[in-house]
């Protein structure tokens, strides 16, 4: 479920360094960009292309500022977009702004099938060499983009998991129990337990409570059940509250799914009832809320994968295998 209500221009910024190419309609809604003291290139107009894009060769005189250097926005764009061997991309301008601190980049994008129009996408630079801003998000940049979510992630994600005991290879899904697409996500989740047995994959409480008002007693039910009876019991308490997802829309029928699914997970429904009431409890929730939003996670149900965020809500499995083996080559983990 979308955390926000509409689709912000930073969101479409982050999707396009995510996801395939296949339509950057959307991109152009980016803000409009600070002065410069040259001109924004534009994508040329032109009839959707049959071969691979020739892209207009880059002028000198839009390349004003200092920072970032095209080899560190190359790697970034590696780094965010090798998974996908038919995405190519140009930097088209690296401009001075009227804040020092801050560069704008331009880049153009095609696809080597020549299937999709090529296409624009503008992001603004910090002077730290660690974030852009994007629409109205700042996210993460640099050659090692997803360094230091990957760490914070080691640290602080604290949730049951299934697989490895080391973290290599981590794999965390910030899910709400009664967001739909989550559900969808889950048949996804088990076929990637069983491909990459040497992944940690940790399941991270992440409750709507403005939009779920189920969410947050699942999220709590959920962490007793761990506490009582262990990572396992957990994954068959969240697969039968995710099968009776519909019966979450009512706070009686919560109280029922929620106890069925205790049960089937071979606990007490009272004693895990009481557990989930407790101050201890409701504090552990709202710190997993609070991890995602340091990490920017603005959706559920998100995949950070060695802390690479990967929206994966209707993302066919392929691909997000393909981002997993590619992301592990990246960290010099084997699978």
């Amino acid at each position: 479920m979308i955390r926000r209500l509409s689709l912000s221009a930073g969101s479409l910024a982050l999707a396009l360094l995510l996801f395939p190419f296949t339509s950057l309609t959307a991109q152009q809604q980016v803000p409009p960009a600070p002065a410069s003291t040259a001109a924004t290139p534009q994508a040329p107009a032109a009839p959707t292309p049959t071969v691979a894009p020739v892209f207009p060769k880059p002028d000198p005189a839009n390349f004003t500022a200092a920072f970032p250097s095209q080899d560190v926005i190359n790697a970034f764009l590696q780094a965010s977009w090798g998974y996908d061997p038919n995405r190519v991309w140009q930097i088209q301008a690296i401009l001075k702004t009227q804040v020092p601190d801050i560069s704008k980049v331009v880049i153009l994008i095609g696809d080597k099938s020549g299937k999709q129009k090529p296409g624009a996408l503008q992001f603004f630079a910090l002077a730290d060499g660690k974030h852009i801003i994007a629409g109205d998000d700042i996210l993460p940049f640099g050659a090692h983009p997803y360094a230091d979510y990957r760490a914070e992630l080691e640290q602080k994600a604290d949730g049951p998991y299934r697989g490895a005991a080391a973290k290599d290879l981590e794999l965390v899904e910030f899910a709400d129990f009664e967001c739909p697409h989550c559900k969808e996500a889950q048949a996804n989740m088990d076929r990637l337990a069983v491909d990459f047995p040497k992944a940690r994959i940790v399941f991270q409480n992440y409750p709507l409570a403005r939009i779920h008002p189920a969410a947050v007693k699942a999220a709590s039910y959920g962490v007793c059940v761990t506490k009582l009876g262990g990572s396992t019991a957990f994954f068959q308490f969240a697969s039968s509250v995710f099968e009776g997802q519909e019966g979450l829309a009512t706070p009686d029928g919560a109280t029922l799914t929620l106890n069925s699914a205790v049960t089937k997970a071979g606990l007490d429904p009272a004693k895990v009832a009481a557990c989930a009431s407790t101050p201890e409890v409701g504090a552990e929730v709202v710190n997993s809320v609070k991890l995602a939003e340091e990490l920017n996670v603005n959706q559920t149900p998100t995949l950070m994968v060695n802390g690479r965020q990967v929206p994966i809500g209707g993302l066919p499995y392929d691909t997000l295998k393909q981002i997993i083996e590619y992301q592990a080559k990246l960290d010099g983990i084997s699978q």
